[in-house]
């Protein structure tokens, strides 16, 4: 029942993330909500039982893609004040 309820939970906050990737207009707020869905699903997949799935979710998504979307935004942020 417990583990229900965190899927329940899990995958209410992957979708409200999913929303504030896709509809916000800030594009730094977006980039850290898909971070958030990303993580969101690896701990989801974990509590699946994948955690190989969950494991690579986290590691390539939920690290390596969005502090890359995150670096762009804000190098391309630093020239456009200059």
């Amino acid at each position: 029942m417990a583990s229900e309820l965190l899927q329940i939970v899990l995958l209410a906050a992957t979708i409200a993330f999913a929303l504030g990737a896709t509809g916000l207009r800030n594009l730094l707020y977006a980039s850290l909500s898909l971070g958030g869905m990303a993580v969101c699903l690896g701990v989801l997949y974990w509590t699946l039982y994948a955690p190989y799935v969950g494991l690579f979710q986290l590691l390539i998504y939920g690290g390596a893609v969005v502090v890359l979307f995150v670096s762009v935004i804000m190098y391309i942020r630093s020239e456009g004040n200059e």
